[in-house]
């Protein structure tokens, strides 16, 4: 584990650097050197550690484009699935994962960072959690401080159990192997533990954060209130096919958080302050990745090389199935010719058939777009999936129907029942979520397999990946080289 906590270590000094403002403190204390009695001895400095967290999930961490912090996972995520598509390849950005070339290299900079990233996050919060106790300040301080720590472990180990694990089962053993469950800080070579002893500990911490954060009322979205923790519940429970926690956590987590207008649909999905975001990183102009920016590959008019040339489109077969009377449906031009509504930087010429304008940047010149994690949507979503794989069928249409008839005024509440029902909900999760870094995650956890067939991905572009079955060894991600190399062997690998 030497590999990831070196890391780790880094991300501390950077974050408890930051927990004071007067040059005497970092004069007299290098930040090589910061004890943790002083970093942790106040909920002030506690209060920074938590914000460099915060941070960390746009930052440029690793020195590679495309990992702007969790954005980079978003990106890998949908280039991954069946639904975001590859017009060309002017651009190799994100080819190699569109080939399903990267996961499966345990020598690959998109392995190294989809594990490293999330244990760099889980140390820093393994460092609150086992600190803050003890600092002055506010029992109420040190519960939001606390219950925001183990949330982010929860999510951490949350995506990261689905990427090196097998496909949790509910009702089997799950006893694969996943990631090595750290808890404490430090550096001790740890073993994997299994898919099942990890999601253990992912639910003891989100129940905690939940508790933790029941009185807390944030500053702003980029911080985790009681509503995110709820969300991630939703989520985990979800993925564990526990459809009565899901919906219920799913319903309680969007209270007070309502659905955009069809014309902020439009708008670009770069505001944080959008209604039903719950959780989003706020990107300052001085903050800006640049070319790590998540708008620098998926935004439809921001000057870089990708989007001058390589623009990205939604796969044809899903579109066909978008009514017209859905907002949705404007957000791609199945024409590629429809120069009046969708903006390409002013140096491009490239336009492509199905290609996107959900996400623009608001200045051409900036990459800057608030990065949105969790949104109302989603959980309505959540509820409606959860509710038709439990059999109520008519709860699950209720569930849909609000956001369903926000998108689209022309829908009426849906009379399917089982497989229908659920392809249903399976399709307006698929539309409502494009680009935002679900679908390989909701692809392994339903145990479907990926198609690329029948619409307008590429054979040539995806190297003949356009089928792969739900039974493919190639669903799991290997573990990075270095990380078995260091651990001298304590942390095996994947079959391969």
């Amino acid at each position: 584990m030497k590999i990831i906590f070196n890391k780790v270590i880094l991300a501390f000094v950077f974050i408890t650097a930051i927990t004071s403002c007067k040059k005497d403190y970092l004069n007299t204390t290098p930040t090589e050197g910061v004890a943790t009695s002083v970093a942790f001895s106040t909920t002030t400095n506690a209060w920074a550690a938590l914000n460099g967290i915060h941070r960390i999930m746009y930052s440029q961490t690793f020195g590679v484009q495309a990992q702007g912090g969790q954005s980079g996972n978003m990106l890998y995520m949908d280039i991954l699935g069946d639904d975001v598509v590859f017009n060309t390849a002017a651009s190799t950005w994100l080819l190699s994962e569109y080939k399903w070339i990267s996961h499966r290299n345990p020598s690959s900079s998109m392995l190294y960072y989809n594990y490293q990233f999330y244990y760099v996050i889980i140390g820093n919060a393994n460092m609150i959690i086992a600190n803050i106790d003890a600092a002055s300040g506010a029992d109420a301080d040190k519960a939001a401080i606390k219950g925001q720590a183990l949330a982010y472990r929860a999510w951490a180990y949350f995506q990261m159990v689905q990427l090196f694990g097998e496909r949790y089962v509910a009702g089997a053993a799950n006893n694969s192997l996943a990631v090595p469950l750290v808890l404490v800080p430090g550096n001790t070579v740890t073993p994997r533990n299994t898919v099942a002893e990890v999601y253990t500990q992912i639910n003891a911490d989100i129940d905690q954060a939940i508790n933790s954060l029941a009185s807390y009322t944030r500053a702003n979205k980029s911080h985790l209130n009681v509503n995110v923790a709820k969300g991630i519940k939703a989520r985990i429970a979800l993925t564990q096919q526990n459809w009565t926690v899901a919906a219920q956590f799913a319903k309680e987590a969007r209270s007070g958080f309502t659905l955009m207008t069809n014309t902020q649909y439009l708008a670009g999905f770069n505001d944080y302050s959008n209604s039903e975001w719950l959780w989003a990183s706020k990107i300052q102009s001085d903050q800006t990745s640049y070319f790590y920016s998540f708008f620098a590959y998926m935004s439809a008019n921001y000057s870089s090389t990708v989007i001058r040339t390589s623009p990205k489109s939604i796969y044809s077969v899903l579109y066909n199935k978008i009514t017209t009377t859905d907002v949705r449906k404007k957000l791609w031009d199945p024409t590629g010719k429809n120069t009046a509504d969708f903006p390409i930087p002013t140096t491009a010429s490239s336009r492509y058939a199905y290609m996107s304008r959900k996400f623009k940047v608001a200045d051409a010149s900036l990459s800057i777009g608030d990065v949105p994690y969790m949104r109302a949507a989603e959980l309505y979503l959540i509820e409606a999936e959860a509710l038709a794989r439990s059999g109520d069928n008519t709860g699950a249409a209720a569930a849909l129907y609000p956001l369903a008839v926000n998108r689209d005024p022309s829908y009426v509440l849906s009379v399917k029942t089982g497989a229908a029902l659920i392809d249903e909900i399976m399709t307006q999760r698929r539309v409502e979520l494009w680009g935002e870094g679900f679908r390989f995650y909701d692809l392994k956890r339903t145990n479907s397999a990926l198609d690329r067939t029948g619409g307008n991905h590429s054979a040539t572009f995806t190297s003949g990946e356009l089928s792969i079955p739900a039974t493919n060894i190639r669903w799991q991600f290997l573990i990075p080289q270095d990380e078995i190399t260091i651990s001298n062997g304590v942390v095996v690998q994947n079959a391969q």
